[in-house]
């Protein structure tokens, strides 16, 4: 709870020093103001807005259809419990039809992940939402844990990335579910557009806006918070009293996407607007047609999705089974880069490495 204390009483600073009513109902005094809107608000409108403007986008984007299935990604921290309660509330309220279910994966960080998980436990008691947990180590046969001792803490962020994404897509199938909703925020697709632009990465930077992805793939994904400013979702989950989990990863200071993420929060801090509009021109880029996208197929070693013979989780994977973590590290420098010869060399005689995952896609 420390992190919502904190947001709230930066908010309650940044106001007037004289109590001022609600500017939307008028009656009652302002407990804080937006970060999104700058608008001082009691809590009681601050719920409302909140859970309004969550609503029409799901309504406006056509997210979900009556009797679908839904997995939501559930990793205990403050997004996926807020987006778990809201979920659970807007479905019930605007009568959704939705089954909606809880799916954690354990990627084996013993004092992290072990610790969060306790919480989506919790959670599934509290919203009454079945819950599924996936782990690596089912999955990949390695926890993260031994992966950063033989890896280190450069590139660990890269194959946790992988493995996770694919490990919810595989937990997605395994409750059948039509859909999976994710708890990325406006903030988190705001650093997505600028880390795209600074690694040059055009395929992913045509897509990353889109507020259903994955639509190609085994299941697609929705973002329903993709115009929530995280500081809101942290006000919300404080002053609700939502149980969450509020400690980062302890293999995460060092990663990449945390230079972005303070540049994002520094711009916030001048112009509040400013992730918004991030967003609307990362909506608003136009890909050359000259440009060459890749081709999605599938993996010839798993079935998942994929623009080369093996999917990078695979290519991770025969690195860590043969001892050579840094195979499928950073890009390849053509085609006879010394490591894509290696695995075509070695590719055939080293199936008999334990593939990522067992399920059929």
């Amino acid at each position: 709870m420390e992190e919502g204390e904190a947001v709230a009483a930066r908010t309650k600073e940044q106001g007037c020093s004289r109590v001022r009513q609600c500017c939307i109902c008028n009656q009652r005094r302002a407990a804080l103001k937006r970060p999104k809107t700058l608008d001082q608000i009691c809590r009681e409108c601050f719920y409302a807005a909140f859970e309004e403007e969550i609503h029409r986008v799901i309504i406006d984007n056509q997210l979900f259809n009556p009797g679908e299935r839904i997995a939501i990604g559930a990793s205990g921290g403050k997004d996926s419990t807020v987006l778990a309660y809201v979920m659970s509330e807007l479905n019930r309220r605007h009568n959704y039809g939705l089954d909606l279910f809880l799916l954690s994966v354990d990627e084996g960080i013993t004092g992290y992940r072990d610790d969060s998980l306790e919480t989506v436990k919790r959670n599934e008691i509290q919203y009454g939402l079945p819950l599924k947990v996936v782990s690596y180590k089912e999955l990949y046969g390695w926890t993260m844990d031994e992966i950063v001792k033989m890896i280190g803490l450069k590139n660990n962020c890269t194959f946790c990335g992988v493995f996770r994404r694919q490990a919810l897509d595989r937990g997605a199938a395994l409750l059948k579910v039509d859909k999976l909703v994710t708890g990325h925020n406006a903030d988190d697709i705001a650093e997505t557009v600028l880390l795209n632009i600074l690694r040059g990465d055009i395929a992913r930077l045509s897509r990353c806006t889109s507020i259903t992805t994955g639509e190609d793939g085994p299941i697609p994904r929705c973002k329903p918070f993709k115009y929530t400013y995280e500081k809101e979702i942290v006000m919300y989950a404080y002053f609700k009293r939502l149980d969450y989990f509020s400690t980062e990863c302890i293999y995460s200071p060092n990663a990449y996407r945390g230079f972005a993420r303070e540049f994002i929060k520094d711009l916030e801090r001048m112009r509040p607007r400013a992730i918004l509009d991030i967003i609307k021109s990362g909506e608003d880029f136009r890909i050359a047609t000259s440009t060459k996208m890749p081709e999605q197929g599938t993996c010839e070693r798993c079935g998942y999705i994929s623009s080369q013979k093996w999917c990078k989780a695979c290519v991770l994977l025969e690195g860590l089974n043969r001892g050579l973590p840094k195979l499928g590290i950073g890009r390849s420098r053509g085609p006879n880069s010394e490591r894509n010869k290696d695995l075509k060399q070695t590719g055939k005689k080293n199936l008999q490495s334990k593939e990522c995952g067992t399920l059929d896609f």
